[in-house]
C-alpha cells in the first residue's frame, strides 16, 4: 500500500478497535497485528496512540458531519430538517457496529492527563452544536439569537442522551422519544 492509503487503514482499522474494544483496552501490539504492519510502520504515521487516537476521532466526526449535512439537505426545509438528526441516529443505530457515540466513548475512559484527546472531543461536539445552530436559523424564521440557542440546544443535549442510551438499552425507544420531545421544542414555520 502507498502511504496515504496506509494512514488511512491504520486510522479505520484503529479505529474499529477503539470503538468496539475501547481505546484503553486496545493496545498497541493489537493495532499492528490487526493492521498486519510492523510497530515501526504504525510509529512511522503516529507518533503515539494518543496521535492515532485523534486521528480515528477526527476522520469518524468527519464522516458523521458530511453524513448528517447530506442527511439534512435532503430533506424538505421545515420539520423535517430540524429532526433529520433524529432520523439519521435511528439509521446508525440500525447498522450493524452501533455502539454509541465514539467520542463518548472514549471521553469515559479518559483520565485528568489526558487533556488533548478531551479538547478534541469539545471542538467536534462544538462543532455539531454549531451546525444544529444552523439549521434550526435556516428553518425557523424570526428568531433571536437566544431562541436559536435555546432550540438547538436542546435538540442538541436529546440527540446527546438519545445516542447514549440508545446503546444503553440496546433499544432504540431512546431515540423515538427524543425525536418527538424534539418536535416539540420549536413552532411550526
Amino acid at each position: 500500500m502507498q502511504s496515504p492509503e496506509l494512514h488511512q487503514h491504520i486510522i479505520v482499522t484503529a479505529g474499529k478497535l477503539f470503538y468496539s474494544q475501547g481505546y484503553h483496552s486496545t493496545g498497541i501490539n493489537e493495532i499492528v497485528d490487526t493492521c498486519n504492519i510492523a510497530k515501526a510502520t504504525l510509529y512511522g504515521h503516529f507518533k503515539s496512540k494518543e496521535d492515532l487516537c485523534i486521528a480515528y476521532l477526527d476522520h469518524r466526526h468527519h464522516q458523521f458531519l458530511e453524513r448528517l449535512k447530506g442527511f439534512v439537505a435532503k430533506k424538505p426545509s421545515g420539520k423535517s430538517q430540524l429532526l433529520a438528526l433524529f432520523e439519521l441516529l435511528q439509521d446508525m443505530y440500525r447498522e450493524e457496529d452501533f455502539e454509541g457515540c465514539w467520542c463518548l466513548k472514549t471521553f469515559g475512559e479518559l483520565g485528568p492527563n489526558e487533556a488533548k484527546i478531551r479538547a478534541v472531543i469539545q471542538k467536534q461536539k462544538k462543532e455539531l452544536l454549531l451546525f444544529i445552530g444552523e439549521v434550526v436559523g435556516d428553518n425557523v424564521p424570526n428568531l433571536s439569537k437566544a431562541e436559536t440557542e435555546k432550540i438547538s440546544g436542546g435538540l442538541y443535549l436529546l440527540y446527546e442522551s438519545a445516542i447514549t442510551e440508545s446503546n444503553l438499552f440496546k433499544n432504540d425507544w431512546p431515540i423515538y422519544m427524543a425525536k418527538n420531545i424534539a418536535a416539540t421544542l420549536f413552532p411550526e414555520p
